[in-house]
Order: C-alpha cells, then sequence, then structure tokens
C-alpha cells in the first residue's frame, strides 16, 4: 500500500469519500504527518546529535621493537650491544557519537569515546567540523563532557526526565553507528535499572535503561530520546551474542548529576563504606520483608570501623529505606567522603543505628 492509501486508510474511507480530491490527499497527508511522532522528535534533538572522531597514539603490539632485542639483530642494525629498543606506536582512529546539552557547545558522550585521545573533532549535522576539547571524563559512570572550540550558538537537544520512564515507552536512538551518520533506530524501553555489575562491568556504578532499539559500534555516547524528541539517555553499549541485542544507556537524570561535578571540578566524586551486598531471600530467618544483607565487610574499611558485620541487614542508608543492592549503592553515591551517615541496619532481629564516614573510592582508607 502506498503512503497515500495507507493516509486513507487511518482516516477511514467513508470519511473521505465525500471531499474533493485535493482536500481528501491534504487530510491523509497530514494524518501520516501526526503519526511519524518519530520523524518530529528528531528534528527537535537531531541537529544536536554529533560525531566524535578521535585520535590516539597506542603501543604497536607485536611490533619490531621486540626483536630489536636479540643481539644479533641489534648487531646488524649497528645498534649498541644491550639495552631495549622500547616498543614503536602507532596512531589508532575511533568514532562514537555524542550530544549538545548547552549552547555554548557542551557535549556530553561516553568517557570511553574520548579515553587516551590526543586529538578530537567534533562533527555537525551540516557538516561543519570543529575541534573538541576533554573537560573531564568519569570511568566509573562512562560519562564525559567535551566542549566545542568555536564562538557557536550551537543547536541543543531539550533534556528530559529519565525517572518519568515506564517500560513500554518508546525509545528512539540517535548516532553514528559504523561511521554512518546521524542514523535513527526505534524500540521501547524494555526495562528499568539494569545494574551494570550483573552485566559484567563491575567497575562501573550504574543502573541501566534497556532498550531495543538497535545501538550500534559508534552509537556510544549518543542520545536515547522519548516519543517527544528529549534526551532521557546516552546510548552506552550492546550486548549482543545468540539470541541477544539489547542496548543499554544511562538515565540522563544519573548523568546531570555527573556532568555537574565534571563541569565544576573536572572529577567526580565516588563515595564507598567497603562491604559487599547480597538480595534479600524470602523467606528469610528474621522474617523481613525488605533490606539488603551484608556479605562481606572491608577490614579496615569505613563499614568496618562502623562496627558493619557480615549478616547485618541494611535497611536504611542516609533515612532512605532500601530494598536492593542497587539502591545502597545509589544512596551511598550521593553521600559526601568524610561526612559521617547514618545506616539503620538489623543484627539478629535487633535494630541498630551506625554511622559510617565514607572514603574516595580508589583512596586508601585513613589510619
Amino acid at each position: 500500500m502506498h503512503a497515500g492509501a495507507s493516509g486513507l486508510a487511518v482516516l477511514g474511507l467513508a470519511t473521505l469519500a465525500g471531499l474533493p480530491a485535493p482536500v481528501a490527499a491534504q487530510a491523509a497527508t497530514a494524518a501520516l504527518s501526526r503519526q511519524s511522532f518519530v520523524a518530529a522528535a528528531v528534528r527537535r534533538a537531531g541537529p544536536a546529535v554529533v560525531t566524535i572522531d578521535t585520535v590516539r597514539t597506542v603501543a604497536a603490539a607485536g611490533s619490531a621493537g621486540g626483536l630489536l632485542n636479540d643481539p644479533l639483530l641489534r648487531q646488524f642494525f649497528g645498534l649498541p650491544p644491550g639495552g631495549s629498543a622500547g616498543p614503536s606506536q602507532r596512531t589508532q582512529r575511533s568514532q562514537g557519537s555524542g550530544v549538545i546539552f548547552q549552547a555554548d557547545g557542551l557535549v556530553i558522550t561516553n568517557a570511553h569515546v574520548v579515553e587516551g585521545t590526543d586529538r578530537l573533532t567534533v562533527g555537525l549535522q551540516g557538516g561543519q567540523r570543529v575541534e573538541g576539547r576533554v573537560v573531564g571524563a568519569d570511568p566509573v559512570t562512562d560519562l564525559a563532557v567535551v566542549r566545542l572550540v568555536g564562538p557557536g550558538p550551537w543547536p541543543v537537544a531539550p533534556l528530559g526526565n529519565s525517572d518519568a520512564l515506564q517500560v513500554g515507552d518508546w525509545a528512539i536512538a540517535v548516532g553514528n553507528p559504523f561511521g554512518l551518520d546521524h542514523t535513527v533506530t526505534l524500540g521501547i524501553v524494555s526495562s528499568l535499572n539494569r545494574n551494570a555489575s550483573k552485566l559484567g562491568l563491575t567497575d562501573k556504578r550504574l543502573d541501566l535503561i534497556q532498550t531495543d532499539a538497535a545501538i550500534n559500534p559508534g552509537n556510544s555516547g549518543g542520545p536515547l530520546l522519548n516519543a517527544d524528541g528529549e534526551v532521557v539517555g546516552i546510548n552506552a553499549l550492546v550486548r549482543s551474542g545468540p539470541g541477544a541485542g539489547l542496548g543499554f544507556a544511562i538515565p540522563i537524570n544519573r548523568a546531570r548529576g555527573i556532568v555537574a561535578q565534571l563541569l565544576a571540578t573536572g572529577r567526580v566524586s565516588h563515595p564507598v563504606i567497603g562491604v559487599g551486598l547480597n538480595s534479600l531471600s524470602q523467606p528469610n530467618p528474621l522474617g523481613l520483608k525488605s533490606g539488603v544483607p551484608v556479605a562481606t565487610v572491608q577490614a579496615g574499611g569505613p563499614a568496618a570501623r562502623a562496627g558493619l558485620q557480615v549478616g547485618d541487614v541494611i535497611l536504611a542508608v542516609r533515612g532512605r529505606p532500601v530494598a536492593t543492592p542497587s539502591q545502597v549503592i545509589a544512596s551511598v553515591e550521593g553521600a559526601v567522603v568524610g561526612e559521617p551517615m547514618a545506616l539503620r541496619v538489623n543484627r539478629n532481629g535487633t535494630e541498630l543505628l551506625l554511622t559510617v564516614v565514607p572514603n574516595e573510592m580508589g583512596r586508601a582508607a585513613p589510619r
């Protein structure tokens, strides 16, 4: 069925039967336009979606450096005996995506897109290419901010509210997969709050949006849009393989806080208390309906110093009830390094209130 026939079908043949042909065609076109919410969403946000081309210098695996450590070869090439030629280097080029979120030229993307770059070039929808400079990056959440070098003003994509997302909502991924500029794919929000550690990303602190909208290499850092063309996520990765084809995006509300810290200080603080967590089994010996059992306690860490023990069940962090490990992590993430925070726990049926002072992730505990 061609487009005109499809429009007539939408409106109903009986409705259009008595209308003059030009009027009927116009009505059918209007109906088709109303159907194409994806086109409207992309028109709203698409101009702010950019390509990010990077150049980085890496050591060349299997280079001649190793061969030149051989004494006979060093003699052949006239090199002095002993010493090491060291590994040679090569230039590596890669591409990702990003989205401009401020008119003064600030772009949000993935940290892995810009990691270790020597040079960064940003391409806009109209073909314009400008230099970009990394403001800051946070590997723990895989987010980075890039500033465009130029006067602007630049097109801006509106930011939405990822907390308002529901499973089944439309999801539109925009980016540059395989170097194909401004590719759009459509799907739905398949799930919410997918913990990154369950996807094998144990070094990340993220609860992700899962979507079946196609996210491919090169899409990383591009926006996930809702039906209104608002950015609700930053595309991060795809899980492929037999029976798989799942895309994941970082919720934009999470990204806002990370971006604010990167702009303020160039880095992000990640408080930790030094515990390993389990999910609460049902039923359980204590008869608890919610809470998060403590599986391990780091020796000498903040939780150990506060008196937390293996087997305790965390009921609330900073006054907020918790029911899953990811909720505990999120509550700790909202704390301030070095400032006391309250931890309410159940120990063998007795409730206790402990005070924990978080450390900075990756830093040794103070003595």
